[in-house]
């Protein structure tokens, strides 16, 4: 049946695949009675959210009615959040959040993860026809849109919500808005910043503003894109979206005590989010507010063990708080679940480190000791690759502290030079240096530090512009060897590989290399423009253009894991 037949409300239930999700038994067979007098017979049941993940593992349905509340394990909005993230839907499937909960936690809680309805019980059959038919007819417009999604072709994608704009002038709004989105993520902002200003000529939406104020924020016009996001919160209290980019805005500048306010105020009105809660948890103990850490780090852990954003930065962050609480028992206890539960080298290396610093704060300097020079010694093998940033930084706090010198310096420098351009986090180095006294030489060190990096990476950059491609490529693989977390580096290492395919025609492991480095950088710093902008040139280089670039990253996840969205 034609997208157009089905718009038109002409719609055949019956051979569609179902899967009903209530813990109580008595709501479940209503609502199968009501679907079976639409027509349908393919109706599968879950009693819990469990239940639920592992049918849709296996069958892809079409209408999924889901309750919010599921009893024990996972809720509603904790399977539509795994079902989003695994692709366990259809791009058209029609996703219905069901409850009883009318109040503004749920209901927001269950709108972050955007459900295609939300319908309060009880459900009368007139209420499930008219909700599934809007729904419905809505979800088939954007099926082919979907799917292009779905492939990563979002140039493609943006092009049939031009198309569909003609057919279906009703819907222009939310097909602009996805249009957006898709330009977004094909590394053409201007053409998405264009969207956003047409749209806002007509009416002030509020995703327009939002979505504007992404584009100026990445572009660097922070206090602009901060205005922004502050008139939405004050046009709509609830826009919880706008509260975290407003936070994040700050936390980029490092404001932390303004960063801290607006995420207050965002976590009382939606709390049920692990990653705000983490965000919130950690703004405070870098603030020392040590009750507001400890109520959002145990909420996160709490939130966390039936939710695929499970972090083991919550484990990490109260076992600090217990530490500046003297409860040194409960802090080991912490990251003990922590390394038990995630695994791994990098859990056990910041479990460490965190034990390390607990130990110190809680005055037991002779362990705390014992853990530095364990990390000492760890750092003194070159052949290991030094961990993130914010490791680092962790790292040199506890060793300065348990009183060695070299070893974090080297440290700091290491992180100034991975970070050369990212004022805050440099201001969080200097911070570290002063608070070791060595305020000065720290300033002088981190200045050397920074010019070393900026040296490197003009010095491919210089070669690339005169020409020399084949030695800008072999140069920047040295640069990133040695500076694995530069951003600058690893993007312009990336534009210089793109310049050879362009000169030597697509070369599978050149493509395959380049991937490999912006896959490295999204999982270091999700979202950046710049990495959608030469996603797309790379795939426009592939032979068939969108399909390999997606495969190749897939087979980037497949080999080192997902990577975030």
């Amino acid at each position: 049946m034609s997208a157009e037949n089905q718009a038109s409300g002409d719609i055949d239930w019956a051979e569609k695949r179902y899967l009903l999700v209530d813990d109580f038994v008595g709501i479940r067979q209503l609502l199968r009675e009501s679907l079976r007098n639409l027509g349908a017979k393919h109706i599968d049941q879950a009693a819990s959210g469990g239940e639920a993940i592992v049918l849709l593992s296996k069958t892809r349905y079409d209408v999924v009615m889901c309750d919010y509340n599921l009893g024990d394990g996972k809720n509603g909005q904790q399977v539509l959040e795994e079902a989003r993230l695994r692709n366990l839907m259809l791009p058209s499937s029609v996703w219905l959040m069901v409850s009883a909960e009318k109040s503004v936690e749920s209901v927001m809680g269950a709108a972050e993860h955007q459900p295609d309805a939300y319908i309060i019980k009880p459900i009368t059959e007139g209420v499930l026809l008219t909700r599934l038919n809007r729904v419905w007819n809505k979800k088939q417009i954007f099926r082919e849109i979907d799917q292009a999604f779905a492939d990563k072709d979002y140039l493609r994608a943006a092009r049939l919500c031009e198309e569909q704009i003609a057919l279906y002038p009703l819907h222009e709004i939310d097909l602009q808005r996805m249009k957006a989105t898709l330009l977004l993520k094909s590394g053409v902002p201007e053409q998405a910043r264009a969207v956003y200003e047409k749209v806002l000529e007509e009416r002030d939406y509020n995703w327009a503003r939002c979505g504007l104020g992404k584009i100026r924020m990445s572009a660097g016009e922070v206090e602009a894109a901060q205005q922004m996001f502050q008139a939405v919160i004050a046009d709509n209290r609830f826009y919880i979206d706008a509260f975290d980019q407003l936070a994040l805005s700050f936390q980029q500048q490092g404001k932390h005590e303004e960063a801290f306010g607006v995420l207050e105020k965002a976590a009382k009105l939606s709390p049920n989010s692990v990653p705000r809660q983490r965000a919130f948890g950690q703004t405070a103990l870098k603030l020392g507010n040590i009750p507001v850490a400890e109520k959002a780090f145990r909420k996160c852990i709490e939130m966390g063990e039936y939710s695929v954003a499970k972090t083991v930065d919550a484990y990490f962050g109260l076992a600090r708080v217990c530490g500046q609480k003297n409860d040194t028992k409960e802090a080991i206890r912490l990251l003990n679940a922590a390394v038990h539960q995630f695994g791994g080298d990098q859990v056990t290396l910041r479990a460490k480190i965190t034990e390390g610093l607990v130990y110190h704060e809680s005055g037991d300097y002779r362990r705390a000791r014992k853990s530095g020079d364990e990390l000492e010694a760890m750092l003194a093998d070159e052949t290991k690759q030094r961990p993130d940033s914010t490791t680092c930084l962790d790292m040199a706090t506890l060793l300065f502290a348990v009183g060695v010198k070299d070893a974090p310096v080297t440290l700091l420098c290491y992180v100034a030079r991975n970070n050369h351009d990212n004022a805050a986090l440099l201001e969080d180095v200097q911070k570290i240096f002063d608070k070791a006294r060595m305020g000065d030489e720290g300033t002088e060190l981190i200045k050397a530090s920074r010019q070393e990096a900026a040296d490197m990476m003009n010095k491919g950059v210089l070669l690339w512009k005169t020409g020399k491609l084949i030695e800008a490529v072999e140069w920047m693989r040295v640069a990133r060897k040695a500076l694995p977390h530069n951003m600058r580096i690893l993007f312009n290492s990336a534009q210089i590989l793109i310049s050879q395919l362009h000169q030597t025609g697509y070369v599978r492991e050149l493509a395959e290399e380049a991937i490999g480095v912006l896959m490295h950088v999204d999982a270091i710093a999700p979202g950046q423009l710049r990495f959608a902008q030469l996603m797309e040139q790379l795939a426009m280089l592939a032979p068939v253009s969108g399909v390999v670039a997606a495969a190749a990253a897939s087979e980037y996840e497949a080999a080192n894991g997902a990577v975030p969205d």
